[in-house]
């Protein structure tokens, strides 16, 4: 590896301002999150860990750190992640990823919330973090997150997230939390489309569109204004039947003037039989864009990829839950950290393995871990990273 390239990627972090003192300062603050950046992705969860992996690898990383003063310790990683701004950490995540991104036209743009469960500090009082973020399906990236503040919720964090994006032309989905005018507005002023669920939380819309459905299902025939679109799947003991329907007749939500850009509902109803057991699940939304069941549908169903492809890999692979990292602003920033590492991780495409897997390679082999360092072009999705 050379030296270019970790200064071209250290250098989209060139805003964040050194916490330390200047007699203290024996590592660059550069250097700090380089080490810590390659340890999270081979493998570290600790500040142990990470410390232990900079001393076995001193010798990689004298070819592109200046690592005079040694390996820092793993109270230096501890003090520095606990301190630097996770504002300025994040804000310098969103111009990394927006530079070396290009979003597919249409693509869904899936956003959730997600508590780190043992990171909160009983001695402090503080509670565990949880944070918000955005997952673009098609480049199947981390495009961003958010930290949701300690007394409010979700509701007024995905704006903040909104307008940190770059999302013109994507389709937005999140669920029924938030189902909000406000977000609604938001993602319309971004000149993007939202796919919104709606449960019982919004109860005068819920049982509007619920309505609307119900006498639609009791006319003699499916009206022309209602698209259908359905898909089966087998596998697994299990077998479902997914129908959805869509329509813009929607002259009957007296409240459709409140909800920016509100073209269209839908409706999908799920029928799922395991072990000779059939349930059947019907669930709501409303959209910004023409009725067409299909990509309504498929919107809806890809939504759930940020949990089965972030939410749950931190969990499994980087162990996001167990970790004990609970002081000051060092949940938040190691969790930047992790985004970071993840997206490296799903965009090296040539190893066909789960991302634990590929944890473990990037340790044992320093040539595929400076592969997925200097990833550059991702075949279909016209991004870059070159870092």
């Amino acid at each position: 590896m050379c030296e270019s390239t970790s200064v071209r990627f250290l250098s989209y972090f060139d805003a964040i301002d050194d916490p330390r003192v200047d007699r203290t300062k024996l590592h660059p603050i550069g250097d700090i999150l380089a080490i810590a950046l390659c340890a999270i992705i081979c493998g570290a969860d600790t500040w142990d860990d990470i410390e232990a992996f900079g001393k076995a690898k001193i010798d990689w990383f004298r070819t592109f750190l200046d690592v005079t003063h040694g390996i820092p310790s793993h109270d230096t990683f501890n003090r520095v992640f606990t301190r630097v701004c996770p504002d300025q950490f994040q804000s310098c995540f969103l111009t990394w990823i927006q530079s070396v991104t290009t979003l597919t036209e249409g693509q869904v743009i899936a956003i959730d919330g997600k508590t780190l469960r043992h990171s909160a500090d009983p001695w402090d009082g503080k509670q565990a973090i949880h944070m918000v973020s955005a997952w673009a399906s098609a480049n199947r990236i981390v495009l961003g997150q958010v930290k949701v503040d300690e007394k409010s919720n979700e509701i007024t964090a995905i704006p903040a997230l909104l307008r940190a994006l770059e999302i013109a032309g994507c389709l937005v989905t999140i669920d029924a939390l938030g189902c909000q005018k406000d977000i609604a507005a938001a993602i319309i002023a971004a000149d993007a489309d939202y796919v919104l669920a709606v449960k019982e939380n919004q109860p005068t819309l819920y049982h509007a569109i619920e309505h609307l459905f119900d006498e639609q299902r009791r006319a003699s025939h499916v009206p022309s204004s209602v698209d259908r679109y359905r898909t089966e799947d087998f596998g697994h003991g299990r077998h479902e039947i997914r129908t959805v329907y869509t329509t813009d007749s929607i002259e009957t939500l007296t409240m459709r003037a409140d909800w920016a850009g509100l073209q269209s509902v839908a409706m999908v109803v799920a029928e799922r039989t395991v072990n000779a057991r059939t349930s059947i699940e019907r669930r709501y939304y409303i959209s910004s864009t023409a009725c067409n069941a299909q990509r309504i549908g498929d919107a809806a169903r890809a939504h759930w990829g940020i949990e089965n492809t972030v939410h749950w890999v931190l969990d499994v692979a980087f162990r996001e839950d167990a970790s004990r990292i609970c002081k000051d602003h060092a949940p938040h920033n190691i969790a930047v950290l992790r985004h970071i590492a993840l997206n490296l991780l799903q965009q090296e495409r040539t190893t066909r393995a789960s991302v634990r897997t590929k944890r473990l390679k990037c340790g044992w082999d320093d040539a595929y871990l400076e592969k997925v360092l200097q990833l550059t072009q991702i075949e279909q999705n016209e991004m870059y990273i070159a870092i």
